[in-house]
Parts: structure tokens; sequence; C-alpha cells
């Protein structure tokens, strides 16, 4: 069945791989502000059914016979407005502009009180030299494998490289090919990636726990509190913290006695209530306390018999 060239709008641009044909479908991008816009109008190709692998190397090359490719944008699915586009580029170029601002202002800042910014700096590198690096783990340049049916924005340098690029092919281009590897290879590639040797794997744990104990010990010498050591200011008064139940504090300092020990004097625990028997909780428990209330009812009843008897001996019982 012969490939048609064109479907609902789009130009059919067959894909010839070694083992199948891939189809990718374009049209000329189409916006309602052409001013400001991240995809300049008259030279933005927009492609819809994208390799999943497809990098954008790749759809360079795969669109040189078309003219030279600026760059190219994936994940941008058409809109008919691109003002949020618009509006994301101008906030980006206003934090740069912010950020270089700000950053010339620290520099004049800097400037203005050199000595100190020049002794906190010796001791920083100091203590950055001093401090153990982390051996990082082996990476592989791979390739990113996205959704099916992913779009991407092409834009050339002219327009008539547009043109080109919408002409109908009458056979399959080949997909041009890469280093990176792809298919079966590229899950082989990261399989292998994500399982290093062991000794890289020992040097970077090593070199993990060796950084975290560093930075834990200077964290701590930077820290006022210290446990067991008197806490005295520039007057000379021991400043007073409050830890645990009777007054033993956790960062030095004085201790500070509980309420209950002021009132008391005593450090005695609470004394723990006897736990209470456990009733009916047990089957057998259960049929005891049925059989003791059975026989219960009966010699209640046997005592009132005997009383209604001895009633009526004396005659004083009165029915009716």
């Amino acid at each position: 069945m012969p490939i048609p060239e064109f479907v609902s709008g789009f130009t059919v641009i067959p894909v010839g791989y070694s083992h199948s044909t891939h189809i990718i479908y374009a049209r000329e991008h189409r916006s309602s502000r052409s001013t400001n816009s991240a995809f300049p109008s008259g030279r933005t190709l927009f492609l819809v059914n994208v390799p999943i692998d497809a990098t954008d190397r790749e759809l360079s090359l795969f669109f040189k016979y078309a003219g030279t490719v600026e760059r190219v944008i994936f994940d941008q699915y058409e809109q008919g407005d691109s003002g949020m586009q618009e509006d994301a580029s101008s906030s980006s170029d206003e934090d740069e502009e912010g950020a270089g601002s700000s950053m010339e202002v620290d520099d004049s800042e800097a400037n203005n009180t050199q000595p100190r910014k020049g002794r906190k700096g010796k001791k920083n590198k100091k203590d950055e030299a001093t401090s153990p690096s982390v051996v990082p783990l082996p990476t592989v340049p791979l390739r990113t494998l996205r959704k099916t049916g992913t779009v991407a924005h092409v834009i050339f340098l002219d327009s008539s490289s547009l043109t080109n690029a919408l002409s109908p092919a009458s056979k399959a281009r080949p997909w041009p090919s890469s280093e990176e590897p792809r298919g079966l290879a590229h899950y082989r590639a990261l399989y292998d990636a994500q399982r290093p040797p062991l000794d890289i794997v020992k040097a970077h744990a090593d070199s993990s726990v060796e950084f975290y104990e560093f930075e834990l010990a200077r964290s701590r010498r930077k820290s006022a509190y210290r446990k067991g050591e008197a806490i005295v200011d520039e007057e000379g008064f021991t400043l007073v913290t409050r830890g645990g139940a009777y007054g033993n504090t956790l960062g030095g300092g004085a201790s500070v006695a509980s309420k209950p020990f002021q009132s008391t004097g005593q450090t005695g625990s609470k004394k723990k209530k006897e736990p209470k028997e456990k009733v009916s909780f047990y089957a057998f428990q259960k049929a005891e306390k049925q059989r003791e209330v059975i026989m219960d009812l009966k010699k209640s009843f046997e005592a009132d018999k005997a009383r209604i008897e001895k009633m009526k001996e004396s005659r004083r019982f009165k029915p009716y």
C-alpha cells in the first residue's frame, strides 16, 4: 500500500531504518503571536510522532537536505497562542538581568569591604582544602527515551529551508547513525551503567561516609552547646538551660531541677499500678461466670419459695 503524501494538513515524511519504516508528520508552525515568540514564524517546522530515541543532532542531520537547522526543541506541544512561551522567555530574560545586577552589586560590596572578605575567603579555602571529596560513580552518556508520539520544533535559518522540508518525499530517507547505543544495546549499556564494579562502589561509599563524618564534626565544632561544659557569657554569668526530668542538661550549663523535685525533694518515680486480673477474657472464664449466675438464680428462687411457705403457715399470705 503506497504511503500518502499528506494527511489532515500534515506532510508525511517516511524515515527508513534497517528493519522498518517510521512515519513523521510535519507542518509549518502556526501561532497567533508572531512577535517575541520562541518559534519564529516562517522558519519553524512542527513535527509529530518523532522517534522516541531521537536526539537534536540526529534531527539536524536528518533535515540537512532542506537547509541549515538553527536549533531543535523537544516536548513543546503545539498551542494556538504562544503567549505563555513569550512570558516564560521574557521572565527568564528578566531573571538573567536581575541575576547580573545582583552579581554586580555583590562585587561592588566585596570591593568596599575587601579586608574582611579576604580573611573569610582564606578560611573557607582552608576548610575546602581539608574537606574530603566524594568519589563519584561512573556515568555513561546515553540517549533520552521519550514517550510515543513526541512532538518537536525544528527551527531553520531561512524560510526556504522550511519549504524544502515540507516538500513530499518520493521514498524514505535513511535515519542518520549515531555513536550512542540504541535499541537493545541501549538497555544493555544502561544495565551496565547501573551496576558499576564493586571496588568503585566501595570507594564511593567510603568517601561518602568520610565526608559525612567530616561535616558532622565541623558542625559540632561550630555549636556553642557541648555536653558537660558550662556556658559562660562575656560578663562571667553561667547560662542556665533546662533539660531532662531532674535537671540534667543536654547541652551543658547549670542544672535546673524539675517542679516535682522542687516541691517534694524526691527523685523517685511514680509507683506502677498493679495490673488487674482480666475477667471474662478466656472461654472457660465466661462459662464459669454464666454457671455462677444460674446457681445464684436457683438459690434465690428456692429462698423465695421457702419464704412464701413460711408466710402461708403463719396465714399472713393474702394473694388477692
